[in-house]
């Protein structure tokens, strides 16, 4: 009877463990299914927040990409603003448009930077010493 009993309360733990629920990211606004318990950890790890798995990333990359040392709380606060400002921008008229345009000054810049590590072409020069060795 009593390993029973230790048997459904092991299925009840993991049942309860991965319970789904929605989680809205309090940066892009994003909703996400999750576990109760992920949902948990995220909210700890960003001080009652929770914000998806991209904008984490982001907050990692602002961290590091300061260059003012900076905690992980006022990334997070940086990459807020960033996202509040981005939804608050209007559409642009022709979208199409725009995205050629970007990806047009996007290349032009590429190709106008220097090459920090410039390609050396190597060329394979014909020697008489491999057609003598097969001559013989």
């Amino acid at each position: 009877m009593e390993i029973a009993q230790q048997k459904q309360a092991a299925a009840t733990t993991v049942l309860k463990a991965t319970d789904l629920a929605f989680a809205k990211c309090e940066c892009c606004g994003l909703t996400e299914e999750c576990t109760e318990e992920y949902i948990k950890r995220v909210r700890d790890r960003f001080s009652g927040r929770w914000i998806c798995g991209l904008c984490a990333e982001a907050v990692k990359d602002e961290v590091v990409r300061s260059e003012k040392r900076i905690g992980k709380e006022e990334a997070l606060n940086q990459h807020m603003s960033f996202c509040r400002k981005f939804k608050n921008l209007s559409p642009p008229k022709s979208p199409s448009d725009e995205l050629i345009s970007a990806v047009k000054q996007l290349l032009l810049k590429s190709l106008d930077s220097p090459r920090s590590s410039p390609v050396k072409k190597r060329c394979l020069i014909r020697s008489e010493i491999c057609f003598s060795a097969l001559d013989s």
